[in-house]
């Protein structure tokens, strides 16, 4: 089919890539796409599809004096904007905006009142954190359109005009590419970006650790796509978000040790990571670092020759500093960008309240409608029930009717489980991974303690039946025991154990209460396909990557389904047979480091079959996306 989308009021035409089937293109990194234009919403004809997003449920851009004070909303209503910055003069604004739905990001302008709103990208790939060409006619951003990884473009605004400035940087495909956080010389003639181009797929604490580490170092391009270099760089060090002096001569950027970029987005850990203001003369590569001590320091922007403004993010020393050694405790500041007439624009994101049970998101396929869900969605299978683990609300399990969310009751209520109730209220403990028996009767889930916590704390696999009675353990708790699936006929249970010694997957049967060694690596969520004939699961194959496995239940068969160097986990089976996964095989969209309250942001959903061909991506957002599951309407 033909798609016609709008660019700065051109009209362009391209060929959707459904034309010739997602699975024929998802293989082929040239060509790669979800789809190449805005999707129709409001359709749905074919069902639901839930997803969980890890990621801001509100985001408003403000304009405040560079001092903090004077503080004025752009706009009037809350619309999810972001990521903001000035043109030269500092009558015009450029932004991030989720208008379309929830997980779609375009590019828009806007007069710094809030008048003149205009679109200047549709499309359902990522569009993210637009700057200015000095003259304001063409704009620099980030969009994974095209190839699924983030690569920086241009658009001339009077035209219509695309060009990919970094598609055609040589890289390593089996390591991490993606090109963030452009920035545009004063002199107009180089572009600045940041890179995790040739470095290493790392998670953090080696070997503990499922969520990556980034390490980006710093380079420059022109605006015709020629002349890319590096200009900053350090081993185990990760650079970004990087801003010109005034004469085009020196990038400063933020600098932290790789590690850390996973503390700075965690709440827990912000407290304890630290990132120093550096710049380099972009002809001689001299650096020079301008600050010390505490606080992750990000967005460094030079306010004159001499001064450059940084924000520290989170922790106790949230605010904003400058070199001169003034500084504002802004509590909630985010991307603060300064205009040349003494203006600052920022954006306060706000995590709760969460998403309600099947609020809508940005659908990606028109044939079904996309909502949010709470985590480990399972579906009866004659399709008519939801349960869930209700993470928001004492990680509780909760039922209701599949279409539409109604009739929600609590089942199993994991404050009278007996587990340390400070974890269960944090998520961290509680009933995991809900699993119907094909009856419909019995739910099955692990009750324990989860994430780290396990290394200390206990689980067992429970079932109850789904009027809430008859609760029974089903494993004696002598080792970590969670995240249950039952069999197709309902007589036996596969989950996986956990110590520091033993771990694998074992079924249960259910009618002798007999346990059988499935596998003995470090395997973990394991589901069971609808037909009864196999098992997929996750594994870590080895101190830093996670892949998709199948695996007959008399232990034969043993298929690797993904080989990305990224991780690949969460595995469920669809109703049909295919088999539903989340993976960061295209990367991150943005510096890591920028990101709050999230573990994985690059984790997106995908669809394959059985075998694991015909793997194509079923979101595209800047977002952690997990957990999706297919509703076909009755």
């Amino acid at each position: 089919m033909h798609v016609s989308k709008i660019l700065s009021g051109v009209a362009v035409t391209l060929f959707a890539a459904q034309a010739y089937g997602p699975a024929a293109l998802a293989e082929d990194a040239d060509t790669w796409n979800l789809v190449p234009a805005a999707v129709t919403q409001g359709g749905g004809v074919r069902g639901s599809i839930l997803l969980n997003r890890i990621g801001p449920t509100k985001s408003d851009l403000y304009i405040a004096n560079a001092d903090g004070t004077g503080e004025t909303p752009l706009f009037a209503t809350s619309q999810m904007d972001y990521h903001a910055s000035y043109s030269k003069d500092g009558q015009w604004v450029v932004f991030t905006s989720e208008r379309d739905g929830r997980g779609n990001s375009n590019i828009y302008r806007a007069k710094v009142d809030g008048t003149g709103v205009q679109r200047l990208t549709n499309h359902s790939a990522v569009d993210d954190s637009a700057v200015f060409s000095p003259d304001g006619k063409f704009i620099a951003f980030v969009s994974s359109r095209n190839t699924g990884w983030a690569n920086v473009w241009t658009l001339n605004l009077a035209t219509g005009a695309l060009k990919n400035l970094t598609g055609s940087i040589p890289f390593d495909p089996s390591k991490p590419h993606s090109y963030m956080k452009p920035a545009w010389s004063p002199d107009g003639k180089w572009i600045a970006f940041s890179s995790d181009r040739n470095s290493e797929w790392r998670g953090h604490d080696a070997p503990n650790g499922w969520e990556r580490t980034q390490e980006n170092s710093i380079y420059v391009i022109k605006p015709d796509g020629w002349g890319w270099r590096q200009v900053a760089t350090r081993a185990g060090y990760s650079q970004g978000s990087p801003s010109w002096s005034p004469d085009s001569k020196r990038i400063v950027f933020y600098e932290s040790t790789t590690e850390e970029t996973w503390g700075a987005r965690r709440p827990e850990r912000i407290a304890t990571v630290s990132s120093q203001i550096v710049s380099v003369d972009v002809a001689t590569g001299t650096r020079t670092e301008h600050t010390t001590g505490g606080g992750y320091k990000v967005f460094p922007q030079y306010l004159d020759a001499t001064t450059i403004a940084y924000h520290i993010k989170g922790g106790p020393l949230e605010g904003i500093y400058t070199t001169a050694g003034t500084s504002a405790a802004m509590k909630g500041w985010r991307s603060p960008r300064y205009s040349s007439n003494g203006k600052v624009i920022y954006e306060k994101v706000s995590f709760l309240p969460a998403y309600a049970q099947y609020a809508p998101m940005y659908s990606f396929d028109s044939d079904w409608e996309y909502k949010y869900t709470d985590v480990f969605p399972m579906l009866s299978k004659d399709q008519s029930t939801l349960a869930i683990t209700a993470k928001h609300i004492n990680s509780s399990i909760d039922v209701m009717d599949a279409q539409d969310g109604a009739n929600r009751r609590r089942v199993y209520d994991s404050t009278m489980s007996g587990l340390p109730p400070d974890q269960v209220a944090r998520g961290l403990a509680g009933a995991f991974q809900p699993t119907w028996s094909p009856d419909g009767q019995w739910l099955a889930f692990g009750v324990g303690q989860w994430f780290q916590e396990r290394r200390t704390g206990v689980a067992s696999i429970q079932r109850i039946r789904i009027d809430g009675t008859g609760l029974e353990v089903l494993t004696d708790g002598s080792i970590h025991s969670g995240f249950p699936s039952y069999s197709a006929d309902g007589n036996r249970i596969v989950y996986r154990v956990w110590s520091e010694t033993v771990k694998g997957l074992r079924i249960l049967n259910l009618t002798d209460r007999t346990t059988q060694v499935l596998t003995t690596e470090a395997d973990n969520l394991p589901s069971w396909s609808p037909d009864g004939t196999k098992i997929v699961f996750t594994r870590r194959v080895d101190a830093t990557n996670f892949d998709v496995y199948t695996i007959k239940p008399d232990g034969t068969g043993l298929k690797r389904l993904t080989t990305s160097g990224a991780n690949d986990g969460h595995a469920i089976w669809r109703y049909d047979g295919k088999l539903l996964w989340s993976t960061g095989m295209f990367g991150f969209r943005d510096e890591v480091a920028l990101y709050e309250n999230t573990f994985q942001p690059d984790g997106q959903n995908w669809i394959m079959n059985a075998d694991g061909s015909g793997k194509y991506a079923i979101t595209d957002t800047l977002w952690e996306d997990a957990m999706p599951l297919y509703i076909p309407k009755p």
